[in-house]
């Protein structure tokens, strides 16, 4: 019966408004102009998405389909509101009844008229992120008073894997399993743990973020009449960037269509990159399979790119095994070659960047339609140094300010602390990741060791004084759960000072890390692995300056700079470069980008190429950072990066460089440089004009 409708939708004589021929490319007419029954539209990067699925909307509703027969679904409200007002454009109404929105808002909306079924009330609240932590600290507290001593991870890490467990359909034990390892033996704590958080929050009539899905999902399949009511209203259901979609998601959409099938999901596999989010690759490859009868529209045809670029971006993701096989065809007119740009070292990279944004700036290029994209915001330092010296101005697309964040400034502490002990910010901050360790604790353990150290004997060769034994001495007056932590915590600090260690602020980070914080990152943060990343990162760059009082001057100049490009980006949004990590970029598009550190172990990064599936989305990164740039791209690698204990290693070039054809690439080759200490004129040996500096 549900079927015959839709069915009847499209047979009717319809006179439209909208001459969808002349409006749309043929691909784009397919999708839009598809029968009922479920489609998967395949939209390439800067093919037009939003208008097809703008238009199908309209389409729709010229066929007579009742606006509440039609549920829009998308990721951000944003989204959700352009299309509902281009549609609204189209079909010169407005369209109130028309269900449009994220899949949460969707859920909240639902489950208000429902809530009884589940055993809420209508008025039940939301908790934001906070809210849902402090319920779970009350959790905690009710085990403990149940006597329970095994030492848990952080609330922050405990919400974040009850809510990959719920949005993955898993138990907490398997997620637990597969991103956390080290907290294996408390799984079934946690699980309990889990159920207790559940109860709080029905007995208090609130709901988390997570319910809006769980819950809405629970409301379908174990209340058949709400299901079918839903099922028959929905008529029409458009799914857009359905290859970020979790398995919460991808499950609601196939209860909500079980009915009539009728489904349009627009995506695109090649840019699936956000599996650390919770996203599920399979939904989107496995569509045909989900659905039998499911037809197949391959919108390919770029309206962003040159075919100079597109060429590239076709060979770039031509390597993945697992993807549906489509290549973007051009729109626009020839333009010139990508540029494969080799480059010593990091500092020669920027020097790159920076003197040939000045000469686009200088051919009429706004500075805002220029990108440096990076796989990680470590790999922009020497850059965002290059650019303040050359006065070139820029933002930073990162959230929060990066060198703000708890992890830098956990492991700088360390660094500060040593070379000066007087540091007593430094010194707190330090004893407070130990266990046990408040900020009253913390006060007392820092007057101790003051008085210690002030009293001690300068050494007769003028070498720094030895901090693990006034630490030792202190064991004492730390709190009793602090003693072990306490003696581990000594002991690294006799290894960061040790003369061999002392003055490279690369190899501290690393015995920190190892010795200490990496443990601490595990119980501490849901994304410990990027946290540690980034230290590692951090450990690298800092290899590179003779003197670990230099490398924390570096640090300070760049912490300022974020801090004022913050300050200037709040203020007015001018004439700057964006700076952006690959991720942040999506979904955007500039005219000139480039893109850097392609080496093996930065880009694709280190830990993806553990794992196959992880290697195929970092190429997927690869691709959307390529399909971001609209006239020029420049693909710069260095040829040697400091590391700890190392000094200058050799790079090998990213493996995504490797497979493209040279054909397709000019090859810009740089001279070598002398120094690079201040805005220096590049010079460049290359069948390109002659780069000489320019005051910007």
């Amino acid at each position: 019966m549900q079927r015959d409708y839709v069915l009847q939708s499209f047979q009717r004589p319809v006179d439209l408004k909208i001459d969808y021929a002349a409006e749309l490319n043929e691909q784009q007419l397919a999708a839009v102009t598809a029968s009922p029954g479920p489609s998967l539209v395949l939209a390439g990067a800067g093919s037009g998405k939003t208008r097809t699925l703008t238009y199908r909307v309209a389409y729709l509703l010229e066929h007579g389909v009742p606006a509440e027969r039609i549920l829009l679904l998308t990721f951000t409200n944003k989204a959700a509101k352009e299309m509902m007002r281009r549609v609204s454009d189209l079909v010169a109404t407005e369209l109130a009844a028309l269900w449009g929105g994220t899949f949460h808002s969707i859920g909240a909306r639902i489950l208000r008229s429902n809530a009884a079924v589940l055993g809420y009330r209508p008025e039940f609240t939301i908790l934001d992120r906070e809210d849902s932590e402090t319920l779970l600290k009350a959790c905690l507290g009710d085990l403990k008073e149940e006597g329970t001593s095994v030492v848990l991870p952080k609330v922050e890490v405990i919400a974040d894997l009850i809510s990959r467990a719920a949005n993955e359909r898993q138990t907490i034990t398997r997620t637990v399993g597969k991103r956390q390892e080290t907290w294996v033996k408390v799984a079934p704590i946690l699980e309990q743990l889990a159920r207790s958080y559940a109860a709080r929050k029905r007995a208090a009539n609130v709901m988390d973020f997570d319910d809006l899905l769980v819950l809405w999902l629970q409301l379908l399949e174990q209340h058949e009449e709400v299901r079918e009511r839903y099922q028959r209203r929905f008529q029409w259901v458009l799914v857009d960037e359905y290859q970020d979609t979790n398995q919460i998601q991808s499950d609601l959409i196939d209860l909500l269509v079980a009915g009539h099938q009728n489904v349009m999901a627009v995506g695109d596999d090649s840019q699936s990159i956000y599996s650390w989010r919770g996203a599920n690759f399979r939904n989107i490859l496995d569509f045909p399979r989900r659905y039998a009868n499911a037809r197949l529209f391959k919108v390919e045809v770029n309206y962003r790119s040159t075919p100079e670029i597109l060429a590239v971006a076709n060979a770039a993701i031509a390597a993945n095994t697992e993807q549906f096989a489509k290549s973007l065809t051009p729109a626009r007119r020839a333009g010139m070659k990508p540029v494969f740009v080799p480059c010593e070292d990091g500092h020669q990279q920027a020097a790159f960047v920076a003197q040939r944004i000045t000469e686009l700036h200088e051919e009429g290029v706004s500075l805002p339609e220029i990108a440096i994209l990076y796989r990680s915001h470590f790999h922009a330092l020497e850059v965002q140094l290059e650019l303040t010296r050359r006065g070139i101005p820029f933002v930073i697309t990162s959230g929060i300010r990066f060198f703000e964040q708890a992890h830098i400034k956990d492991v700088t502490a360390w660094l500060k602390w040593v070379v000066n002990p007087d540091d007593e910010l430094s010194f707190k901050r330090l004893v407070q990741l130990l266990p046990g360790v408040g900020p009253k604790a913390a006060d007392k353990l820092w007057s101790a060791f003051g008085e210690a150290y002030r009293q001690r004997t300068p050494a007769a060769d003028g070498s720094p004084v030895a901090l693990a034994p006034l630490l030792i001495a202190l064991r004492d007056k730390t709190p009793k759960k602090t003693a072990s932590a306490w003696a581990n915590f000594a002991t690294t600090v006799a290894q960061i000072q040790d003369p061999e260690v002392a003055q490279r602020g690369g190899a501290i980070i690393q015995t920190v890390v190892e010795a200490f914080y990496e443990e601490y990152a595990g119980a501490t943060f849901p994304n410990a692995e990027s946290r540690l990343d980034d230290l590692e990162q951090l450990a690298n760059y800092a290899g590179q300056f003779q003197s670990l009082t230099e490398f924390l001057t570096q640090l300070s100049l760049l912490n300022n700079m974020e801090a004022e490009a913050e300050q200037k980006d709040s203020a007015r949004d001018d004439d700057r470069v964006r700076l952006s990590t690959v991720h942040q970029a999506k979904g955007l598009e500039f005219q000139v980008v480039f893109v850097i550190m392609l080496a093996e172990g930065l880009f694709p990064s280190g830990r993806s190429l553990e794992s196959p599936i992880a290697a195929e989305e970092e190429r997927r990164l690869f691709y959307v950072a390529v399909t971001r740039a609209k006239d020029e791209l420049y693909l710069c690698c260095p040829l040697m990066r400091a590391t700890p204990g190392m000094g200058l290693s050799l790079l090998q070039r990213s493996r995504f460089l490797a497979e493209i054809p040279e054909e397709l690439l000019d090859r810009l080759n740089l001279r070598p440089a002398n120094r690079w200490n201040s805005a220096d004129t590049l010079d460049a040996a290359s069948s390109s004009e002659d780069q000489g500096d320019a005051p910007f």
